[in-house]
């Protein structure tokens, strides 16, 4: 390829070649034309684009027609010139394709006039064998001649050039298309993500029109196509920053440089640099998104055609819609045919490698869809199919206000999910779901932050913070508002003040939109508003003056929010960048964290226990009846469950009744009075487990009705994963033969869990099992076990403590999104609290049984 002279500048036209050449000064000639159409007023846009494109045709015809070519010869424009898309300083991709022998002086005769006008020219002369086998060769040329088009010449030469080039095309896809992919993916290391970027490359960064090109390709080739949600606007909208960019620079550059973006924004008619930014940071992750999808979907074609696809199991017809050119839902199999579907929550299965809504879930009639199907994504590592966050976002009414509690579990599961949550989140926000449930989350959307220290824009700031923050909820009591707070705590950016006063002022009012507790919404409120209390503190202040200490705990107010606000603070530095994170800072604020609990366990005596209500009249009858009888009793209640039942589950042990809202998950609140007797927790867990019933919450508590000795009430609040309660005669039966012996639980979960398919999951952080310190419980040793849920969890953990040989006193369960957090009151068998050295051996007997 010839090299070009250097770009004109900002005031030349180009087309300066000299008369005769046509491209002559002239008030008629093309140059004068081409400074016309780009000093005419407005921003431009694709039909500035389409006339210069134009424009450049008569041009080159001209010059074609004057440069005598003989018969069985053809121009023809490739690449962006092909497609119509010349920008104001883009190159001119030109082949000069011809038939037998041609005169050498002849290429000469047609490229000087454009050397010496000053448009950079990339050109080559080839008769149609050549520029075939150049692109089989060179993918690059092969995307190039895609998109030929005929500009002089003989029309049917390029006509069968395009063809052929097609042909071989769609007959290569299968070797082509994985190399494309992996351009792309050098192509992202190299220059970055264009969505977060503050000087981004329009054309090379990952979503920006390299990619547009690479989906064009992908939708040519027949074997996948990318949704078209908004793909075509997205695309304008970069190539008109681009030719503002031209114009400003007077260059032929693709990076937009800080010290242009003002002057683009006036250009463009927006408001300001920063505006500016969100408009392209937008853009990007619509291609962004559409080409994750597309690579998806190719994947998917490619494996079943080199038979890699996994074997189904269960097979259902296929009835997903098919993908259409540059607009197909891009959810489903291009081929029709069995597929295999494994159930992964209420209303979700995994599909094809991905996450799909179930046949029989009803989006209209369940607001909560959207985040359980998120969650499920996530926590199984799968990507959410387009298809379905299509129709969740069409079909499903807004969530009502309060949220109900499943709502919120499950956007806890969602982003405990750590990494994995991040595709499903762009999924999510890629239909508007994100901003549907969270409406102030458009403030900061695509928000870029004009900080070298920052490396992501403040919405994605938030989300890397809360996947940073997955990996600390062992280190808390509650997960669920360290994850919660991790996500909302720059909400105030963007406005004027404090961000972090004005942050608090809107966590308030979306805590309780979400339908949090009065308690937790002030401490969501405290961590949102002094989310950079500790850094700053420690880092300017003296640790050694007690007015330190002083300020911190007088924020805090207690150990269990000090030590939310210790992981918070970590989690929103690691996501802001390796600058803003080092080992001297962790010292100090650990030092710093360490000083202010010792303050507040000093003044409040350590963390409050969890509280022992009196017990109910549907209590007592149960443990009257056991303590009688010497035999279970229990009763069941199926309900839909509320924010307030759960908590007096979860802190109490026992409840009151059921205080439904109408808009939960349906389950089952159980009740069971037992005489006290070995590995009752363990072998109820089972039970429960066997029937598929998840346990949201459970309290434990000994009693002694009729003085005929202890009995034990368990307090399970508990949800049907899929959706389906057991029957009441079915649980109760099997609760009896459990606790006499004819059900061996253990051996069926074990059965269960082999013949079960292996599913991938996400990484989480291992299970933390402690002995609370003794000013915990007097009477009691008290074991602390954080780890993550799974189905027979509590199962494992009272077997373990059953086979350590000692007694569960009291049990407090709770399950915060995807993370348990319990805590084992244990004696031994005379009653009394356990020796340091045994209560090291029953965690140890504990942690090794969940592994």
């Amino acid at each position: 390829m010839a090299t070009a002279p250097d770009a004109p500048g900002p005031g030349s036209t180009g087309f300066t070649g000299p008369a005769g050449s046509g491209a002559s000064d002239g008030p008629s000639g093309p140059a004068a034309a081409r400074a016309r159409l780009l000093a005419a007023p407005g921003p431009g846009g694709r039909e500035r684009r389409t006339a210069l494109s134009a424009l450049t045709d008569d041009w080159l015809a001209a010059l074609f027609a004057e440069a005598g070519t003989p018969a069985r010869t053809a121009l023809v424009a490739v690449g962006g010139y092909g497609r119509g898309e010349l920008s104001p300083r883009s190159d001119l991709d030109v082949l000069l394709l011809h038939e037998g022998r041609l005169d050498r002086a002849l290429p000469e005769r047609l490229w000087y006039p454009v050397w010496d006008s000053g448009v950079p020219l990339d050109h080559a002369v080839r008769t149609p064998a050549e520029a075939r086998a150049v692109a089989g060769a060179d993918l690059k040329a092969q995307l190039g001649l895609l998109d030929a088009r005929h500009v002089a010449g003989d029309p049917a030469l390029t006509a069968a050039l395009r063809s052929t080039v097609l042909a071989d095309w769609r007959a290569a896809a299968p070797r082509r298309l994985p190399e494309l992919r992996e351009l792309g993916r050098e192509r992202a290391e190299r220059h970055g993500e264009l969505s977060f970027l503050l000087e981004p490359d329009l054309k090379e960064a990952r979503g920006g029109l390299r990619d547009v090109v690479a989906l064009r390709a992908i939708a040519a080739s027949w074997l996948a196509d990318a949704p078209r949600d908004g793909l075509e606007a997205a695309a304008l909208r970069l190539a008109d920053v681009r030719d503002a960019l031209h114009l400003v620079t007077g260059r032929a550059t693709e990076r937009l440089a800080l010290q242009d973006q003002d002057r683009i924004a006036e250009r463009l008619g927006v408001p300001d640099a920063d505006a500016l930014l969100r408009l392209v940071y937008e853009a990007a992750r619509t291609v962004g998104y559409a080409s994750d999808v597309a690579w998806r979907s190719v994947e998917r074609v490619l494996a079943a055609r080199s038979g890699r696809g996994r074997r189904p199991q269960r097979r259902f017809p296929f009835t997903g819609p098919a993908a259409g050119a540059f607009g197909g839902s891009g959810g489903g199999a291009t081929a029709r045919g069995a597929v295999e579907r494994r159930p992964l929550a209420e209303g979700v299965v995994e599909q094809d490698g991905e996450a799909v809504l179930a046949r029989g879930a009803r989006p209209a009639a369940d607001p909560v869809l959207p985040l359980r199907a998120a969650a499920a994504a996530a926590q199984a590592g799968l990507p959410l199919s387009h298809a379905t966050v299509r129709r969740l976002a069409a079909e499903c009414r807004p969530l009502p206000v309060p949220w109900p509690a499943e709502a919120r579990e499950q956007l806890v599961t969602l982003l405990g999910a750590g990494e994995a949550c991040l595709p499903v989140w762009e999924a999510l926000e890629a239909q508007g779901l994100v901003t549907r449930l969270l409406p102030d989350w458009a403030r900061v959307r695509c928000r870029p932050q004009r900080n070298a220290v920052h490396r992501w824009t403040v919405d994605r700031h938030l989300v890397e913070t809360a996947v940073r923050a997955a990996a600390m909820t062992r280190r808390v009591a509650r997960p669920d508002l360290l994850l919660v707070a991790a996500l909302l705590h720059d909400l105030g950016k963007g406005g004027p003040g404090d961000h972090s006063e004005a942050g608090e002022v809107l966590v308030r009012a979306l805590a309780a939109r979400m339908g949090f507790d009065p308690e937790s919404v002030e401490t969501l409120a405290v961590l949102v508003r002094h989310h950079l209390t500790l850094v700053d503190t420690a880092t300017r202040r003296d640790p050694d003056d007690p007015a330190t200490v002083e300020a911190v705990t007088k924020a805090v107010g207690s150990v269990t929010r000090l030590e939310l606000l210790r992981a918070l603070t970590e989690a929103d530095a690691l996501a802001t960048g390796p600058a803003a994170w080092s080992a001297w800072r962790a010292a100090l604020v650990d030092g710093l964290t360490a000083r202010a609990a010792a303050r507040l366990t000093g003044e409040h005596g350590g963390r409050p226990g969890p509280v022992e209500a009196e017990p109910t009249a549907e209590q007592e009858r149960l443990a009257v009846e056991a303590a009688r009888t010497g035999g279970p009793a229990l009763s069941l209640s199926a309900s839909s469950l509320s924010a307030a039942s759960m908590r007096a589950a979860s802190l109490a042990g026992a409840s009151s009744g059921i205080d439904g809202d109408g808009t939960g998950p349906m389950g089952v609140r159980l009740l069971l009075a037992v005489p006290d007797r070995p590995g009752l927790l363990g072998t109820v867990a089972g039970v429960l487990a066997l029937h598929r019933l998840a346990v949201r919450s459970a309290g434990l508590r000994e009693l002694d009705p009729i003085g005929a000795g202890p009995v034990l009430l368990l307090s399970w609040t508990v949800t049907a994963q899929f959706g389906e309660l057991p029957e009441a005669a079915r649980l109760r039966a099997d609760l009896r033969r459990a606790l006499d012996g004819s059900l061996d639980v253990a051996r069926r979960l074990a059965e269960r869990d082999a013949a079960a398919p292996r599913r991938r999951g996400v990484p989480v952080p291992p299970p933390v099992v402690a002995v609370a310190p003794s000013a915990a419980s007097a009477s009691a040793t008290v074991l602390e076990v954080r780890a993550h849920d799974a189905p027979g969890l509590l199962h494992r953990i009272g077997r373990a403590l059953d086979g350590a040989g000692v007694r569960v006193r009291t049990a407090h369960v709770s399950t915060l999104g995807a993370e348990a957090v319990d805590a084992f009151y244990l004696t031994d068998a005379a009653g009394r609290p356990l020796d340091a050295r045994r209560a090291g051996e029953v965690a140890a007997a504990v942690r090794a049984a969940l592994g």
